[in-house]
């Protein structure tokens, strides 16, 4: 890799002309140190400044060049005092308003002076007009030269003004006469790809010429674009290839199949595993007899019995008189693991511990004295268990439910927990949330993935309706008639608000109300407000048949199987994302009796919100379902907080990008094994320090 191009990434910003201290500081805080990264800091958006718009083609929203005489120019007097200038041209006439003027500016502005202005378009109270444009006088007979290119509009900072960066990356890109700019991607890869030299894209991007495509680059699909977006996607997926080798090159503790205790412990189970589960069981034993770390994510659609896949995997672990740990996101989908895992294990004498925060002092202190003494061999948690005083005996394998739920730094610290010696816990990660293949590919880069695609048999689908609030009275009446003949129902509902009081408030609004309306009907209420205690004793008269209706938040959307409740309705669904409904959804269906899901309304919908519900009434496959909530919602609200930092992508994009994920897998593979020097240079440039978060 040559030196005049490394010269180029370490030459400060500060050996650009005009740049001192204090403008380096502004300029620090937009990430940009050096002038390779001042290049890569690109547009947002473009000004067209290369040709003059006639007023009457002017559109609202739009930044215009326009030439046009003055027709008046007065100061009026209304909430704030503006100077008012109505000019005009052969198509139309146009209001140019200035609320920070000087005397000698309204005297320039006179009847029949001409101009040229630029601003961006608005409505305003008498036809469009343009708020503080740029101007300039024009002479008789001046046709002064328009711009040749696009104008940059750049991500800025406060003082940092657009005339100034676009004169600084000018000096920038000057220097690449002198200073090579590295080419980080590999011949080879460059050849296939039929890829646009770096420094090239880079020009064109900052000074696209007038006959650029305005839509394309709009659209972030202009070639020059794509072929930044490809090696910052590269970027990325290098950055969690180097995170999985770090992991791989630690050592695991083969865990060997332990045949006996599982026949043992299926021929309990009152079901068969179906192929999908016996296959992904397969993956994951074959993992663990390996001596370095497993990193497997499990996809599997609601109901498809992802834990008893886990509970084989932790067996393996006692076995080998080793530890396995659980961990949860929420106190009920943790619960709901200690029920079944205590269940299942008990039973063949295997002692299962439980951390959760809610465990009064006396009972925590000896659950942590089992888990540090290795009497508790399987452990079930929620985030309380990778908390500092926690400290297992010998933890070969952790377990991590609805992985998303959690940060990246809660997922290291687990694993550290197991960190004794030379080894390092294998991890085994599971989700209920089908992943889209583009967010699996890129988000989930660092692990193998294994997908439960078959439903356990005798499951029902759930049919779903989707119906306005004001019929609300009918639907009351639905759940009497299904509780009536003997089924349960759940009642969720759901709050904009991210306040769990508030959202209690609601839930207990609404079973008083159920209860004044069905009185004939036992009603039970859960939500997060309540203490673990009543949580569990509500859901278990629930799941042992002592209520019939059970109104509860969105805290049910995880962990619980009543195979007795065939009816859910969800109020206000609008205001949750398709796989948040699909979870909740996934709640019924899960007994031999037909199962309905009512989707309760509020009007007016946005057309957003229509889209979504449709796909709802349409689908109960979710991977499909999933792929649509990618598309409405986009990746960092589908992913939720799994990777800090990870989504922000400066120029590529996921969902548009995803037809170059093939090609950038193939070059982070090739790269990685090839050229490890080289992937840190990519990882570098385009991620700087960020990529310690990354891949976890």
């Amino acid at each position: 890799m040559s030196g005049s191009a490394d010269t180029l990434a370490r030459l400060p910003v500060t050996s650009l002309s005009g740049v001192g201290p204090a403008l380096a500081e502004k300029l620090a805080k937009l990430g940009i140190r050096t002038v390779q990264q001042l290049l890569f800091h690109l547009p947002s958006r473009y000004l067209d400044r290369t040709r003059v718009q006639p007023i009457g083609a002017l559109q609202p929203g739009i930044s215009a060049v326009i030439e046009a005489e003055v027709r008046a120019a007065d100061v009026v007097y209304g909430r704030r005092r503006s100077l008012v200038c109505r000019v005009q041209d052969n198509t139309g006439t146009l209001t140019l308003r200035f609320f920070h003027f000087t005397g000698a500016q309204k005297q320039r502005l006179t009847r029949g002076a001409r101009l040229r202005c630029f601003a961006e378009a608005r409505r305003g109270a008498s036809g469009l007009e343009m708020v503080h444009p740029e101007y300039e006088l024009l002479a008789d007979g001046d046709n002064k030269p328009l711009a040749q290119s696009l104008t940059p509009h750049y991500p800025t900072t406060d003082g940092l003004t657009q005339p100034r960066l676009r004169s600084l990356t000018q000096q920038a890109l000057a220097m690449l006469e002198r200073y090579q700019l590295e080419e980080l991607l590999p011949e080879r890869v460059r050849k296939t790809l039929d890829q646009i030299p770096l420094a090239e894209a880079l020009c064109l991007l900052h000074t696209p010429p007038k006959g650029v495509d305005l839509q394309q680059l709009a659209e972030g699909i202009h070639p020059f674009q794509q072929r930044l977006a490809f090696e910052e996607l590269l970027a990325h997926q290098l950055s969690m290839l180097q995170f999985r080798q770090g992991i791989r090159s630690q050592k695991a503790l083969p865990l060997h199949p332990a045949p006996e205790l599982q026949q043992e412990f299926l021929t309990q189970l009152p079901f068969n595993l179906t192929g999908a589960q016996a296959r992904v069981s397969t993956d994951i034993q074959n993992d663990l007899a390996r001596a370095e770390p497993m990193l497997r994510l499990v996809q599997g659609d609601v109901g498809s019995g992802k834990t008893v896949v886990a509970a084989l995997a932790a067996l393996t672990a006692v076995a080998a008189n080793k530890q396995a740990a659980i961990m949860a996101p929420t106190e009920i989908l943790a619960e709901q693991h200690r029920v079944n895992f205590s269940a299942w294990l008990a039973p063949l004498g295997i002692h299962v511990g439980w951390l959760s925060g809610k465990l009064g002092q006396k009972a925590r202190r000896e659950q942590v004295a089992d888990i540090a003494s290795g009497r508790a061999q399987v452990v079930v948690g929620t985030h309380a268990l990778f908390q500092e005083e926690v400290a297992f005996a010998d933890l070969a394998l952790a377990i991590i439910d609805e992985q998303h739920r959690f940060g990246v730094h809660q997922r290291l610290a687990l694993g550290e927990k197991g960190a004794r010696g030379e080894c390092t816990p294998h991890q085994l990660i599971m989700t209920a949330t089908p992943i889209p293949r583009t967010l699996a590919m890129s988000a989930y880069a660092d692990l193998d993935c294994s997908v439960i695609d078959e439903l356990p048999p005798g499951r029902t689908p759930v049919t779903t309706a989707v119906i306005s609030d004001q019929r609300r009275e009918q639907i009351i009446e639905r759940v009497r008639a299904a509780c009536g003949e003997g089924r349960q129902a759940y009642w969720v509902c759901t709050l904009i608000e991210e306040s769990e009081s508030l959202e209690a408030q609601a839930a207990e609004a609404t079973a008083d109300n159920l209860k004044e309306q069905l009185r004939e009907l036992r009603i039970g209420l859960v939500h997060g407000r309540l203490k673990a205690a009543e949580k569990e004793a509500v859901m278990s008269a629930f799941k042992a048949g002592e209520l019939d209706l059970l109104v509860a938040t969105t805290v049910i959307e995880v962990g619980v199987d009543v195979p007795n409740a065939s009816l859910m309705i969800i109020e206000n669904p609008e205001r949750l994302g398709l796989s948040q409904l699909h979870q909740l959804r996934g709640r019924v269906g899960r007994g031999r009796e037909a199962s309905h899901c009512v989707l309760l309304y509020g009007t007016p919908l946005s057309r957003n919100s229509k889209a979504r519900l449709k796909v709802m009434r349409e689908s109960s496959d979710g991977f499909y379902i999933a792929e649509q909530d990618l598309e409405l919602r986009g990746p960092g609200e589908v992913l939720g907080t799994r990777q800090t930092g990870q989504m922000e992508f400066r120029v590529a994009d996921l969902q548009r990008d995803g037809h170059l994920l093939d090609a950038v897998r193939e070059a982070g593979e090739l790269i990685i094994n090839r050229d490890p020097a080289r992937a840190s240079a990519i990882v570098e440039r385009w991620l700087g320090g960020r990529e310690r978060y990354l891949g976890a």
